[in-house]
């Protein structure tokens, strides 16, 4: 049995993870990090990651007493800011569209959360989180590779691809061999009190304009002619392939089909031409392998809510890497993850950096 730290959210997910870990016998520690700075922020519908969080602090301690497990918060509203929040605001002023989970798994939740109960004190050997996805170790090269939660429709391995091989020497994920509506039942059973709270929706709680602020300048939007059909309010409020929310009329549907942050304006277009055949890519992070040295068959995903696709993974010179797909994909998008699969395992993946016709 091992001394395991678990990262608690208040959550059925994790509340769960920390009751099976004990149940197999494990010394478990729950652990909750506290990111809220106070900024007022509108009135939450759902839970996010970032917004008020005594609530869901004192859920995830009311869990632990059920457990009977030891409970920690940590404070890391400053991390929390310079790592995910500044981040998240810098990538949209620049016209592209950031993925912040991907960016606080790796460098928050499984990095300076743990960092901060090393630094307690606290004695642990690996650390678990409620996500729905696997870890292995291949024995002939020793490398561990994430692969995909039993439940595919609930997986989350695309969010945990970042993940170093020494974060992934030392994760648990004791969800990944169930499924969502197991795991709401295994709630049940236990009594947690969690089963029926509202899944996190949202990274923000009252909305992305929250941390955008008043900043945001207003602009043109034209079509791939040059002609002026409307104005925007904000490139930080746009992503590549939005169609709802431009607030122009036309005779056929319009789509986002590219940012231009130097004139602060947005082109619009067909459906046809929001779809692209490559991308390139840069910030690798290789798991099965320790780099791609030659042109690579694998399954792409370019955002979470997408499906995989055929796609050849090539590397270039200075590290990135171009993917030209099998079949164009719609609205590869800068800033967002591209994951790479080979069946339910995650060969690497990297931030994707433009996207090319």
């Amino acid at each position: 049995m091992a001394r395991v730290l678990v990262a608690m959210s208040g959550g059925v997910d994790s509340s769960v993870a920390a009751a099976l870990l004990k149940e197999d016998g494990h010394e478990v520690t729950g652990v909750t990090m506290k990111v809220w700075d106070g900024e007022s922020l509108p009135q939450r519908e759902a839970h996010g990651c970032y917004g008020p969080d005594e609530d869901d602090i004192e859920d995830a301690r009311s869990i632990a007493r059920i457990l009977d497990i030891p409970f920690y918060v940590f404070d890391l509203t400053a991390e929390y800011r310079a790592e995910v929040l500044d981040y998240v605001r810098h990538e949209y002023f620049s016209g592209r569209t950031p993925n912040p989970c991907v960016r606080c798994n790796r460098r928050v939740k499984l990095d300076m959360l743990v960092e901060k109960a090393r630094d307690d004190g606290i004695e642990f050997e690996f650390v678990a989180t409620g996500h729905y996805a696997r870890v292995e170790q291949i024995q002939s090269s020793g490398r561990y590779v994430l692969k995909k939660a039993r439940d595919w429709e609930k997986d989350q391995s695309y969010f945990l691809y970042a993940l170093s091989q020494e974060q992934l020497s030392r994760a648990f994920f004791p969800l990944g061999d169930f499924t969502k509506a197991e795991v709401v039942g295994m709630a049940f059973q236990r009594q947690l009190g969690v089963a029926q709270r509202a899944e996190s929706q949202d990274f923000i709680a009252g909305g992305y304009s929250s941390i955008m602020g008043t900043s945001a300048q207003p602009g043109l939007i034209f079509d791939r002619q040059g002609t002026m059909l409307g104005r925007h309010r904000g490139i930080p409020y746009y992503t590549i392939g939005q169609r709802k929310g431009l607030g122009i009329s036309a005779k056929e549907a319009l789509y986002v089909t590219e940012i231009d942050c130097a004139q602060n304006a947005l082109i619009v277009g067909t459906k046809e031409e929001v779809y692209g055949n490559e991308l390139i890519c840069s910030e690798m992070n290789w798991i099965v392998l320790p780099d791609l040295e030659h042109a690579l068959s694998v399954k792409a995903k370019i955002r979470y809510s997408h499906s995989e696709s055929e796609a050849i993974a090539t590397p270039l010179e200075d590290g990135r890497v171009r993917v030209v797909f099998t079949e164009p994909q719609m609205a590869i998008t800068p800033g967002q993850a591209v994951v790479f699969y080979d069946i339910d395992t995650v060969v690497g993946g990297g931030t994707i950096e433009a996207s090319l016709r």
